[in-house]
């Protein structure tokens, strides 16, 4: 079979919360089985040492800890639906997102995928209490059990089109969803599919049938292969991994834990109890799985056996392990299994074993077996070719090394996977970048952005600092970790994005926003939609010298399109713009080198956004910027543009001197009269109201200058070298048309709001004729900017060597629309790789989806493992009462367990409300929630049906609450929701619920149209 890689896990088990911690645990040989938690049901009542009918040996267990934790507002699931679910479901929807986040893509890039969904699952008891209960039987009842709900829950909320199914095999399960699975991606059904094993123990019934059958250990712990082995003890857990076909996850550059080679599945048939082991049938799928994986037995370096710690189940299935390993001479192959640990976890055994050998595999360590100082002499391990391991056993590093599972399940559904560990070209798929993220030559800002999102300002803070804490403990350079996070951490609605230089102050950076609002806000963004920019590129006398030098040497991006415009331009110059600029010499601001320097510094700039995904939508020059702008908008190649802009440059620097140019704090009007006294004088531009630039003679200038002073008009003199826009520019125009006439120039492809216009051009080429106009004609900024401001840009970001035309644009926003927000690439003249990078995280803050790879070299494009999403823990959805003998389980009824009632009470536990002592509530997401209750009688009957159907309290709900993406409303809700405003408003006419759903955006909409009606009504 061809290899499916396993390239994002996570888990939850008895004493370990997470995959870090289980791991942990396998390590130092620990459990976390203990006493039947109260939650579940009063051990005491059930517990008989000896077995009585109706009773189990033992009070112990492998559990984990706070079951019913659910954060549903994540998910926008209701109080009432969640209160509702199975909390197999609940825990499945969360380990699988993490899961997901753990194979280095954001879980919503799955969305709409053909991603399928494979859960073995063996429990249904919180169906077995609750569907039997009839007079609660609710919609959310019948839609939050079943088996086959586990595996849709998940394709729903994560809105998947692949398959999607639940497994029972009783205790195989799990491993028999991973075959499924693995079935489906090797024949097409799916690119990408999560598998899945999940349970929860919430009756003593499989206790009471364990026992009764003679299979429970009275201490309710697992002993696998131990002299001391004397049954089963139960356990429960849930546990995903995300599964590709290798080559697929090499390509897309997805870590790999380890690879599967084989699985095979199949029946004991009829052999000696259904129940029983049939060992015949156990050596047959282990022979299977090691043809399709093409290994010999000898090749296997260990096995994570079933392992229930039965007698019989321990004889038969070293048994079969021997039929294929006795021969290997004096290799014996080592094995152990995780139930010493945890617990027989059922319908979750199977996916804890792979998680177990997935692990060891990756971390190249088998973990000590628990229980396996005491080995049971009877088994003769040493003949049967085995040795159960009592020291870990450390895999040889650069070496190969091959893991077995066996999953067997009661009722005789048996199945054997075989891993290897990731091969060499895998263990680092950074060096393999996608095939979407192909480029030429080494990219990179040189500052990464570190990228964290979530659906609530609160929920940000609980991930900020579980990211802080993640990336205290690590030594990881800062790029792969910017590079990771953006690739996973980036799809809900607050975006929060941070430059970084290095990972030191990174984890200080993070728990500093978490902490201080004023840091949060600044940080964080929260778009209603994608950013419209602007891009303003400067004009001469903007220019420095060593302007974009720091940026040059810090940024691979930049210095790749910086050197594409300097080899345009050096057949024209005679020298190298880029060498000018990293000198640091005067002569940049001789007219000849200014104008080719400042279009090379545009041009790059610009070409550094457009690979870093910004799609500029709007874009303005002022004078010799203009160039760099009609580049970007497909005027004219670089090459040609090179041309003009270095002819353009070359000209004006020959033209003798003693012109200048007039800054005048008037309008061009009030100046009509003094230009028009002076020939040699003209408007150079007209940069807005009260912003008026004569230039022209310096002699005529200076006579117009004594006028305006008479006046009490100010004006200064700009320090310029000729008098550019003026008269005086008339004697290069013939030269410079004929270069323009051969270089042309087309219409431009994007909105290009001319300064030689005043507007918008309007599928007007920018020609020969027009570039060489553009020369004398005053530069229109105002009027262009003012047009621009009108059509509603988010951002206005200057294209130039330092801010200038953001500011002038601030003093239009009064007049010309509300422009947007102001953002400079290069905004000192100490500027680098961080100021450009910080401006790609605003942009992404803002609703930008950047071209991530851009901002990071080749090297730092290495996938690392993050912190995984931190789930709220403040609601909790649990039965009323722990389960009492004699009586739901026993008498058959569902009676003292039932699912919470829609409306809040005052119990101990209400659906959707925090915990005692727990930091968050409902409001999080809920828009002005807890106001004054309305006194329209109309909003007050809506409001208390949204707050009954829901599960909500009253002063939960506002008018801005979205019923679809705040609530979790759906069509069953919807309906249910039209029958009770119908109950409270009598004197609404009939309608239906097709009348509804065009209003039900929000609370308020469907407030508004059912005043309307009852006013109506009432007329």
């Amino acid at each position: 079979m061809r290899p499916v890689a396993i390239v994002g896990l996570d888990c939850r088990f008895p004493g370990a919360p997470d995959a870090g911690a289980y791991w942990e645990m396998l390590m130092r040989s620990g459990e976390g089985v203990g006493r039947v938690p109260a939650q579940r049901w009063d051990a005491r009542d059930f517990h008989s040492p000896a077995g009585a009918e109706g009773h189990s040996n033992t009070t112990e267990g492998g559990f984990i800890s706070d079951p019913d934790v659910f954060d549903n507002e994540f998910f926008t699931i209701s109080p009432r639906e969640a209160a509702a679910m199975d909390p197999q479901q609940r825990l499945l929807l969360q380990c699988a997102w993490r899961a997901v986040e753990d194979s280095g893509i954001a879980p919503q890039r799955l969305a709409g995928t053909s991603a399928g969904v494979f859960v073995g699952v063996m429990g249904n008891e919180w169906a077995q209490l609750h569907l039997t209960d009839y007079a609660r039987v609710t919609a959310q009842v019948g839609s939050g059990n079943g088996y086959c709900m586990t595996a849709n829950r998940v394709s729903y909320h994560l809105d998947l089109k692949g398959p999607s199914l639940a497994v029972d095999t009783a205790c195989s399960s799990s491993l028999v969803a991973v075959h499924l699975a693995c079935n489906a991606l090797l024949s097409g059904e799916c690119d990408t599919a999560i598998a899945a094993g999940v349970n929860v123990a919430l009756t003593p019934a499989l206790s009471i049938f364990y026992t009764q059958a003679g299979l429970s250990a009275p201490d309710g712990r697992c002993k696998p292969f131990s002299a001391d082995a004397d049954g089963i003890g139960r356990g429960e857990g849930v546990g995903a991994v995300v599964l590709r076909r290798l080559e697929d996850a090499v390509a897309d550059g997805q870590p790999v834990y380890a690879v599967i080679r084989g699985t095979a599945v199949n029946q004991d048939g009829r052999s000696n109890g259904i129940t029983a082991p049939n060992r015949w049938s156990q050596q047959d799928v282990l022979a299977a799985a090691y043809r399709r994986a093409g290994v010999e037995p000898s090749d296997m370096t260990f096995t994570e056996a079933h392992g229930t710690g039965t007698v019989l189940g321990d004889m038969i299935e070293v048994k079969a392990l021997g039929q294929l390993h006795s021969g290997r001479s004096g290799r014996p192959m080592a094995f152990g299994s995780v139930k010493g640990s945890i617990g027989h976890t059922e319908g979750a055994a199977g996916i804890a074993g792979l998680i177990k050998v997935a692990l060891s595999l990756h971390h190249r360590t088998v973990p000590v077996s628990r229980y396996a100082a005491s080995e049971n002499p009877a088994l003769k391990l040493s003949k049967n070719g085995l040795r159960l391991l009592k020291t870990p056993l450390r895999l040889r590093s650069g070496q190969s090394a091959l893991g077995g599972l066996s999953s067997f399940g009661m009722g005789g559904t048996n199945a054997h996977a075989v891993l290897e560990s990731a091969p060499p070209y895998a263990a680092r798929p950074g060096a393999h970048p996608p095939p979407e993220q192909a480029h030429s030559g080494r990219t990179g800002l040189g500052s990464g952005v570190f990228t964290v999102s979530a659906p609530s300002l609160d929920a940000l803070r609980r991930n900020l600092l579980a990211q802080a804490d993640a990336v205290a403990r690590r030594r990881v350079p800062a790029g792969p970790l910017c590079w990771s996070s953006n690739r996973v951490k980036t799809g809900h609605r607050y975006r929060f994005a941070v430059p970084v230089d290095g990972s030191g102050g990174l984890a200080a950076a993070l728990r500093e926003a978490a902490g201080d609002d004023d840091s949060l806000a600044r940080l964080t963004g929260h778009p209603a939609g994608k950013p419209l920019a602007a891009l303003l590129f400067t004009g001469q006398g903007s220019q420095y010298p060593a302007m974009t030098a720091q940026l040059y040497r810090q940024s691979p991006l930049y210095r790749r399109f910086l050197d594409e415009a300097d080899a345009a331009l050096a057949p024209h110059t005679g020298g190298s713009v880029r060498d000018l600029l990293l000198s640091g010499e005067s002569s940049v601001h001789r007219t000849g080198w200014a104008q080719p320097a400042l279009f090379a510094v545009g041009y790059a700039l610009s070409a550094c956004l457009s690979e870093l995904g910004v799609r500029p939508a709007l874009l303005l020059g002022h004078s010799v910027g203009e160039y760099a702008a009609a580049v970007l908008a497909e005027v004219f190649p670089l090459e040609q543009a090179a041309r003009l802009v270095a002819a353009r440059g070359a000209l004006m620097e020959r033209l003798p001197e003693g012109g200048g140019m007039l800054a005048v704090r008037a309008d061009a009007a009030e100046l009509a009269e003094l230009v028009a006294a002076e020939p040699l004088v003209g408007v150079g531009a007209v940069n807005g109201p009260r912003a008026t630039v004569l230039s022209g003679d310096l002699a005529a200038l200076e006579r117009i200058g004594g006028a305006l002073e008479r006046r009490g008009v100010r004006s200064r003199r700009l320090d310029v070298s000729h008098a550019f826009h003026s008269p005086l520019m008339e004697p290069v125009l013939e030269r410079f048309a004929e270069v323009a006439g051969e270089v042309g120039g087309g219409v431009p492809k994007l909105s290009v709001y001319s300064t030689v216009r005043g507007r918008l051009l309007e599928a007007e080429p920018m020609d020969g004729a027009y570039w060489t106009e553009h020369i004398c004609a005053p530069v229109l900024f105002g009027e262009a900017a003012a047009r621009l401001l009108d059509a509603g840009p988010t951002h206005l970001v200057e294209v130039g060597p330092r801010p200038v035309l953001t500011k002038m644009a601030r003093g239009l926003r009064s007049s010309a629309g509300a422009g947007g927000t102001s953002l400079a690439l290069v905004p000192g003249e100490t500027s680098g790789g961080r100021e450009l990078a910080e401006a790609v995280a605003e942009l992404y803050r803002s609703g930008l989806d950047p071209r991530w790879h851009a901002v990071y070299p080749e090297e730092d494009r290495l996938p690392q493992r993050l912190a995984p999403y931190a789930f709220s823990d403040a609601h909790r959805f649990w039965t009323r009462a722990p389960v009492r003998s004699g009586s739901a389980v026993r008498a058959g009824s569902a009676a003292g367990v039932q699912v919470l009632p829609a409306q809040p009470y005052s119990g101990e536990l209400e659906p959707g409300r925090p915990a005692a002592g727990a930091g968050e509530t409902l409001t999080a997401v809920l828009p002005s929630a807890r106001e004054a209750a309305p006194a329209d009688p109309v909003a007050r009957a809506v409001i208390a049906a949204v707050a009954e159907v829901g599960g909500y309290a009253p002063d939960e709900i506002s008018p801005l609450s979205l019923l679809y993406e705040d609530l979790g409303f759906d069509s069953v809700m919807v309906m249910e929701l039209k029958d009770r405003i119908q109950e409270r408003l009598t004197g609404l006419e009939a309608m239906s619920v097709q009348d509804l759903l065009p209003r039900l955006s929000s609370v308020g909409d469907l407030i508004g149209y059912l005043q309307d009606r009852v006013g109506s009504a009432v007329a």
